[in-house]
């Protein structure tokens, strides 16, 4: 068996013929439908925009000359221009007389890729044919790369990139995402802000068997609803206004590594239908375009929303959850991982006197209390923050307390007495107002006081109310 012959058993690639000829349509209809993917003809070229718009062929056969007696070849020509304004990554294939050699030479200059010239050899034809489909296969192959290299080195740009805690609260964390990584089980990631919800997805991907393929984050509250369905399920060149060029979203993007979605709590009804029917059928559809594409992808998504109230409340789909949630994790605030603090504090001013390239020993044992017994709304992004200021500001060798811009909770005067200033009194007290304020509804609690369910349910069994 020929090596040509056993590329094309494989049934690879779809192929546009257009010709006024039907008997050439039909001869070239049966020599190649068996030995690729799909074959369209067409007999008059007028068609060509509208299918290309709603599918994607690899090669593109066409005649030179449409209109009777016709030999310019000016048609040809034409309609060559059109085949390139809509993909400029065509691939075609002039259909010629032996007369018109060097008008073909021409073409060839102008964006063709080759011609078969009338009446063909059917091995030739093949070979030409084949060679056109590998073109275009690497076309797509280096295109596809390049838009993951600029995906992949937007998302490499981050200040940290690993996990740094051991709190026994962390350790959960690290033996659920142990378990989970090496499946494809959609992940949902519950969390404050701050809290480092992308690592955890970051960390998922790179032990999973994906971990070579791309990782791809996408913050749902930065895309406006007018360009929801362009961002993530990519579209067709002239789709709208400023469509000047085919382009993948970031589903396609993704196909074969991770997906992940943060901020999924805040998206709208309608978009929320728009993923749920991707997930559901594992394809996109560009806009502009009516042809599925196939995705393959691992979804991983991130929340501070309480999603299940507002399941209650209407304001979240159910049937989407079940798509996301296969696995939960819920990411401890920092308040809650007294242990990893100074870890922490440790990691950012070691990363930061060596950007500001200031020769700092350290903190001093009271600016390390106050770090200890800060309440971190902001989570570890507010401590990198702080942190990074005081090693600017530090005019001393040690980070000292002054040195701290640290926020101070909202407390009455009683709780800002000297004899009850205690972490556990004031917040055992603040949950026990916020509790009574909702009624004793824990979902409207927890989002009062900025907590997840879960978190707040680890208060209140620690203070036993």
């Amino acid at each position: 068996m020929s090596l040509l012959k056993k590329h094309f058993m494989e049934k690879f690639g779809k192929i546009l013929v257009v010709d006024d000829n039907e008997d050439i349509l039909f001869s070239l209809k049966l020599l190649l439908k068996s030995q690729v993917e799909k074959v369209i003809t067409a007999n008059s070229p007028s068609v060509i925009q509208d299918l290309l718009r709603n599918e994607e062929f690899d090669v593109i056969l066409l005649d030179m000359n449409f209109t009777k007696d016709a030999i310019s070849g000016q048609e040809g020509f034409f309609w060559l221009k059109k085949i390139l304004e809509i993909d400029p990554d065509a691939v075609v294939l002039f259909i010629t007389a032996y007369g018109d050699v060097e008008k073909s030479v021409k073409a060839i200059k102008e964006g063709a890729t080759d011609f078969i010239l009338k009446p063909w050899q059917n091995e030739k034809l093949l070979a030409t044919v084949n060679s056109a489909l590998n073109l275009r296969k690497s076309k797509k192959e280096i295109e596809k790369l390049k838009v993951r290299q600029k995906a992949i080195n937007n998302m490499m740009n981050k200040t940290f990139k690993d996990f740094i805690g051991v709190s026994s609260e962390m350790q959960k964390v690290y033996t659920t995402i142990s378990k989970v990584a090496a499946t494809d089980a959609s992940v949902l990631i519950l969390g404050e802000n701050g809290t480092g919800k992308e690592l955890v997805a970051r960390a998922i991907h790179n032990n999973s068997l994906r971990a070579d393929e791309p990782f791809i984050s996408v913050d749902l509250t930065s895309i406006s609803e007018t360009l929801f369905e362009s961002e993530l399920f990519g579209h067709a060149k002239g789709a709208f206004t400023d469509a000047k060029i085919d382009r993948p979203g970031r589903f396609e993007i993704a196909s074969g590594g991770t997906l992940f979605l943060d901020e999924i709590g805040n998206l709208p009804m309608p978009l929320q239908a728009k993923i749920l029917t991707v997930l559901e059928r594992r394809e996109v559809i560009r806009v502009g375009t009516n042809k599925p594409i196939p995705i393959d992808i691992r979804l991983v998504c991130a929340t501070n929303s309480p999603l299940h109230q507002m399941i209650e409340e209407g304001r979240f789909r159910q049937d989407l959850l079940y798509r996301i949630n296969t696995v939960e994790i819920d990411l401890p605030p920092l308040r809650e991982r007294y242990g990893d603090i100074p870890l922490l504090s440790v990691h950012f001013f070691q990363l930061f006197t060596k950007k500001y390239k200031k020769p700092l020993k350290g903190f001093t044992k009271d600016s390390m209390k106050r770090l200890e017994e800060a309440s971190w709304h902001g989570n570890v992004r507010e401590l990198q923050h702080v942190i990074e200021r005081a090693v600017i500001m530090c005019e001393t060798e040690w980070i000292g307390p002054e040195d701290l811009q640290l926020r101070v909770l909202n407390k009455s005067p009683e709780e800002m007495d000297p004899e009850n200033y205690e972490l556990d009194k004031v917040e055992k007290s603040v949950i026990m107002k916020v509790m009574k304020m909702h009624q004793g509804n824990i979902s409207k609690a927890a989002a009062e006081l900025g907590l997840t369910r879960t978190s707040l349910y680890r208060r209140m069994e620690k203070y036993g109310l």
